[in-house]
């Protein structure tokens, strides 16, 4: 049957795996069979077929199976749980498919790991005619402040019998007064505190996110001998849950089942969702696995934990899995279950799939919501679908869809990324037309990274007035942007008063700020740059006093210099570092310091900050510049190149090909790191030439790079006899 199932979707794995244009992607995401894949995973079955014992009779209930001294506890039924399955170390096996069932002999009755029925709650009370007096006595303590909590149950209306104190602690809505409530119940002693009461007091704080209190009264319960049931069990753990708490829900869930008591549905599927969170993948499947065993059918609710499990990891096999789990158990997923699978296609990197499916969403009647739209711009954006994300648009406005800031702000962004100023600027103005969803910061940061990365400083300047105007609040973003539009066009009095302005009005400068005024820095002189490195040293200061010392005299001590760049790293974040090493590079360039450029482009290596700069094999050596900036990818380049003529004149083995990539500047502001890269090659006459094929590629073949290092040599032997 496996083997039926493979060949059944080997169609759709070709054709997916071959084709990534737009025109692949409107195949709907049906499936007609399980796919059974190998887990890691073995479980051992011994059968002793000798003797053929009359089948059994039928297996108690769970509360018999638990009592009963003859029939193995559940726990010992799981081998238990808490040393096998549920392990205390999170397992890091990337899961690419269900794990395969376990095999349970016929003749035998199939254990059951949870129960398909959700746990009936007691009656709280019979009719009571006082209902209304205590009513408004638990609205009064709902009103009262907690300091006259001790007064106002003093007038408690009739005395505190177990149906009125049930009755009052279920409409006490603040998790504080209900549990004063409980321990001034505790404390009267009228009548024995039974688990319905626990519950009750526990259902509130767990609304309360309180679940240090929870745990409390949970191990009060054990201590006094008051049985914990499955809804006692149910809120601590879903409470662990909701606060954060992992590990404390994987504890509990573990003392449950050695207990014998078997989760509900709700609980389980609240624990599949905790070890989601917590990264174990082979856990939650073989939970999976053996809910589905014992007759459980998921919920929406389930597979919305699975899909966003499977799509946090990027496992596209594990999305499809979903999909044909809900297929085979007839289940049409909900918007929740859709929006959690789009968002997990685009985290697989599957485009076109999730086009697909928001078809067929949409097919099936399901109207999209906020998220559903934010998810696929984003998943657009992110593969460069220009086209498609702005149809989306269209389509979006003529059937009336629902729109809030962060869809809004998505489309902005995204047209920041691909250079769509024209569409960017439409969406805006619908944005000043709407009166629900006026521009708000990120509005106009993302108009202002339009506006900055085009050139286009004036219109930059308008919206920064207009935004001074309309009291809208520039950030530390927005501030980076317009001073990086201001710093390229040279307009410097205009970017310190930019600047002024935003640390004054309360915008903490970080290090992406400071790293742009330093990239300002690097193409400014004297007066200019003099102002720039004012700006800078209110921000960082430490780093103007790294610059001035690459100039000073101090510059010709190595060591020196060393120590204190490694301690401007380590006081920098690290998605900083490198663009504060490539900006000091081009400040070293550019006023002529060549020789400390290579030491800074050298102590940038050893620190990781140019990871995979240079790459071997046995046919191609490459140098990678694309995470460098003109000046620290022409040190690169000469470095390189010196590197290579040492190792053709020792006559080592060289490969059949020599390449530099630059990046081929797909987006439509790129700044053309491979005109300047080009510009040098030909400066330094190497033997290097833009490959045809591939954009953003400079080739050589061996030959053209020991011919070169030769002429060189050659040259350099005819210049030293002309000296003589």
């Amino acid at each position: 049957m496996a083997a039926a199932a493979n060949l059944s979707l080997a169609p759709y794995h070709h054709h997916h795996h071959h084709h990534n244009s737009d025109t692949n992607t409107h195949l709907p995401l049906h499936f007609t069979t399980l796919l059974l894949l190998p887990t890691k995973k073995r479980f051992t079955i011994s059968c002793n077929a000798a003797k053929r014992a009359a089948p059994p009779p039928p297996p108690p209930p769970p509360s018999a199976v638990a009592q009963d001294p003859k029939t193995p506890s559940l726990a010992e039924q799981l081998k238990p749980l808490s040393t096998t399955t549920l392990s205390d170390q999170p397992n890091e096996t990337h899961l690419l498919s269900k794990p395969k069932s376990t095999w349970v002999n016929p003749t035998k009755p199939k254990p059951s790991v949870l129960s398909l029925q959700r746990h009936q709650r007691s009656a709280s009370y019979s009719y009571n005619p006082q209902i209304k007096d205590l009513r408004q006595f638990a609205k009064k303590l709902n009103d009262c402040s907690e300091s006259d909590f001790s007064a106002v149950i003093q007038t408690i209306p009739h005395s505190p019998s177990r149906e009125n104190a049930l009755l009052v602690l279920n409409n006490l809505r603040p998790w504080q007064k209900a549990l004063l409530f409980f321990n001034w119940l505790k404390s009267q002693d009228v009548f024995p505190m039974e688990t319905i009461f626990y519950n009750v007091a526990m259902k509130s704080l767990r609304f309360g996110r309180q679940f240090q209190h929870i745990e409390e009264l949970a191990l009060e319960m054990v201590e006094k001998g008051i049985v914990l049931d499955n809804i006692t069990y149910s809120t601590i753990i879903t409470s662990a849950k909701r606060c954060n708490l992992f590990d404390k829900a994987v504890e509990w869930f573990e003392r449950m089942y050695k207990t014998g008591l078997m989760p509900d549905e709700v609980t389980y599927s609240a624990v599949l969702d905790v070890y989601a969170k917590l990264g174990k993948v082979e856990e939650v499947m073989s939970l999976y696995e053996r809910g589905r065993a014992s007759g459980w059918k998921p919920d929406s609710i389930a597979f919305a934990v699975l899909a966003k499990m499977f799509g946090e990891a990027g496992d596209y096999d594990g999305i499809r899995y979903v999909l044909q789990e809900m297929k085979t158990l007839g289940l049409q997923p909900n918007l929740v279950v859709y929006n959690t699978l789009l968002e997990a296609m685009g985290k697989a990197g599957k485009p076109g799939l999730a086009r697909s499916l928001f078809e067929e969403m949409v097919d099936s009647g399901i109207v999209p919501n906020e998220k559903t739209l934010t998810a696929l711009v984003k998943i657009y954006g992110r593969a460069r679908w220009a086209r498609d994300a702005l149809e989306l648009w269209e389509r979006m406005r003529l059937k009336g869809w629902p729109v809030d800031f962060i869809l809004y702000n998505t489309l902005l962004s995204m047209c920041a990324d691909l250079g769509l100023v024209e569409e960017a600027e439409k969406l805006f103005d619908d944005m000043k037309l709407s009166e629900k969803h006026k521009p708000d910061s990120w509005s106009y940061t993302a108009m202002l990274n339009i506006y900055g990365s085009g050139g286009s400083v004036d219109k930059a300047m308008d919206l920064f007035k207009e935004m001074s105007e309309k009291g809208v609040g520039l950030n530390v973003m927005g501030c980076t942007c317009l001073i990086q539009c201001l710093g390229r066009a040279k307009r410097i009095d205009d970017l310190v008063r930019v600047f002024q302005t935003a640390t004054s009005a309360g915008v903490k400068t970080d290090d992406r700020l400071c790293g742009c005024l330093l990239s300002v820095v690097s193409y400014c002189k004297g007066e200019d740059s003099d102002k720039v490195l004012g700006c800078l040293e209110l921000a960082k200061p430490e780093l103007v006093e790294f610059v001035k010392l690459l100039s000073g005299e101090e510059s010709n001590n190595f060591d020196f210099v060393k120590e204190e760049f490694k301690r401007i790293l380590s006081n920098t974040a690290v998605e900083a570092r490198r663009p504060f090493c490539n900006c000091l590079i081009d400040i070293c360039r550019n006023r002529n310091f060549h020789e400390r450029a290579h030491e800074l482009l050298y102590l940038g290596t050893i620190y990781g900050l140019y990871p995979g700069l240079h790459t071997k094999t046995e046919e191609e050596w490459r140098l990678n510049v694309r995470s460098l900036s003109v000046g620290a990818a022409q040190t690169a380049l000469e470095e390189w190149m010196g590197t290579l003529a040492k190792i053709v004149q020792r006559k080592e083995n060289l490969p059949a090909l020599f390449s530099a990539n630059t990046g081929a500047g797909t987006h439509k502001f790129s700044q053309g790191l491979g005109g300047a890269f080009a510009s040098h090659v030909e400066k330094l006459a190497a033997p290097f030439r833009e490959s045809e094929e591939k954009a953003g590629f400079f080739i050589a073949t061996r030959e053209d790079l020991v011919s070169w290092v030769q002429s060189k040599a050659a040259s350099s032997s005819s210049s030293a006899v002309s000296a003589v």
